[in-house]
């Protein structure tokens, strides 16, 4: 058995790593290295099976390296990714790895034909954007409203739809959730990102361990072929459990309290976001688990392991909170990532993403903690379903067998347009769809009715126009307008420079 993986460097590749290493039916794993360097250094603590791996030099957008690290594999795992803060600082990197690196590499399996080896695609809880709100439960198949300015999630979202209609044979989408992982304090307070989660957001915890663990149990089942039969051609989500659902001010107050603090002592409210993250809790996270059941960690489980391996972050405790905040927190509110610097260098189409206008933000800087109305995360707990379900345009519990032509039409009559083709009842057909802008495109029934696909600008190009399209798509207003107004009118966008613009438009 063969296999191929790309992003092993990264902190969910690190622990795939870990465990597979323990599957003695493996006799090769052909790994991809942007940076050889770095990965032999990773690969030393691997010395025992330092025979079985095979270094392929090269990175996601490089064909003949991805040629090179598929041949003769049984199955291909692409876990690279450019993620927040990179995706901010480097965008272009984030274009050439999330989006040309996986056409890339989903071009050169569809070219090997018969013998393709089978496909895991990771993607991202990114692309259903911000649901703080009204629908902050989310299932595969909600509508994918990436959030403006985010280089990240749309170009996950442009190669998990480039997966979805390709020509592999056996594929499989896993929408990774929030992640907690071992290097989580550095990679937070050396950039402004922190400063981007909504203090409403819900987050549904994995880590990196049950990651890992779950690509694990999936090769186990795939080498002993006892894969359950619904498992290939399909999208999940990656979910840490009821018991990992929190609000986005709850992990900060879960962390903070360790160093003897809280989010009240170290942030003033205008430091973070009121909207335009990302974060779901999920009503069909079961589903993964059961078949692979990898949801072993909870996060307070996490940060007990965290703070007893990194020790020395407990004499926080024992330092004055205003130092902390001071030296800590409050200089990453000079760094261009952070809503403190869009405001101080007019980034204004960052700031209305984030706030709603220039006018929320500068409200926001008067306010005091006492004025803030948090969510109860002791809630939390009696919480199983969104009040209102989210609008799909359809009987979205059918199954697929009594999908019918009807279905497909008031799909897209939902969303402002039409569809163009006649339905043989094969969800896997590629047929032809028109928006509302009268432009055709060609999807899989699966790729818009389960996976929550629909063309808009951002599929060609770095144009968020949520904004106009949810005037007359009823899909996308179920849950747009949870945080955006209906008299809102911008189009979001970024240049060929990657610097971000809001423009009003003309209904």
């Amino acid at each position: 058995m063969t296999i191929a993986i790309t992003g092993i460097t990264g902190n969910m590749g690190q622990a795939v790593l870990e465990h597979i290493s323990s599957l003695a039916a493996i006799d090769k794993i052909k790994l991809l290295a942007h940076n050889v360097k770095r990965m032999k250094k990773l690969l030393k603590k691997y010395k025992d099976i330092s025979t079985k791996i095979e270094v392929v030099p090269g990175g996601m957008n490089d064909r003949a390296a991805i040629k090179n690290l598929i041949a003769d594999c049984d199955i291909v795992i692409n876990m690279a990714a450019v993620i927040p803060p990179h995706s901010d600082q480097n965008p272009r990197a984030a274009v050439e790895c999330n989006e040309v690196g996986t056409k890339i590499i989903t071009e050169e399996i569809e070219n090997i034909g018969d013998k393709q080896p089978a496909f895991i695609h990771v993607s991202t809880v990114a692309l259903y954007g911000n649901r703080s709100g009204g629908h902050p439960f989310a299932r595969v198949g909600d509508p994918l409203l990436v959030s403006p300015l985010d280089v990240y999630s749309a170009t996950k979202l442009r190669g998990e739809f480039r997966v979805l209609e390709s020509s592999i044979n056996k594929w499989a989408i896993l929408r990774q959730s929030a992640m907690l992982h071992p290097n989580m304090f550095a990679d937070n307070t050396h950039d402004g990102l922190m400063y981007h989660t909504v203090f409403d957001s819900p987050l549904e915890w994995t880590t990196a361990h049950d990651s890992g663990l779950l690509i694990h149990n999936i090769l186990e089942k795939f080498i002993t072929n006892t894969l359950p039969d619904n498992f290939w051609r399909r999208c999940f989500n990656i979910a840490g459990g009821k018991a990992n659902r929190q609000y986005g001010i709850q992990t900060f107050d879960d962390g903070f309290g360790y160093i003897g603090g809280s989010t009240k002592d170290f942030f003033m409210p205008w430091y973070s976001a009121t909207r335009n993250f990302h974060g779901v809790w999920y009503l069909d996270g079961d589903e993964l688990n059961d078949m692979f059941s990898f949801q072993t960690q909870t996060a307070v489980a996490y940060w007990q392991r965290f703070f007893a391996d990194h020790a020395i972050l407990k004499a926080g405790r024992i330092v004055p909170k205003r130092l902390i905040r001071t030296f800590v927190f409050k200089r990453l509110l000079r760094n261009e990532n952070s809503p403190s610097y869009w405001a101080k260098h007019n980034d204004d189409a960052r700031i209305i993403a984030h706030f709603g206008s220039r006018e929320n933000y500068d409200k926001l800087k008067k306010t005091k903690w006492s004025d803030v109305a948090l969510p109860d995360k002791y809630n939390i707990k009696n919480l199983d379903d969104n009040e209102t379900p989210v609008y799909y345009g359809f009987d979205f519990h059918k199954p697929d067998a009594q999908i019918t032509q009807a279905d497909l039409e008031n799909v897209a009559a939902a969303h402002g347009g039409k569809f163009l083709g006649t339905f043989s009842g094969d969800m896997y057909e590629k047929l032809e769809w028109q928006t509302q802008d009268g432009e055709t495109f060609t999807a899989r029934p699966y790729t818009v009715l389960r996976a929550g696909h629909w063309y808009n600008p951002i599929y060609d190009g770095f144009v968020w126009d949520f904004d106009r399209l949810s005037k007359l798509d009823k899909i996308y207003a179920s849950i747009w307008y949870d945080t955006h107004a209906n008299d809102e009118d911008i189009v979001y966008s970024l240049d060929n420079n990657f610097k971000a613009h809001a423009r009003k438009f003309n209904v």
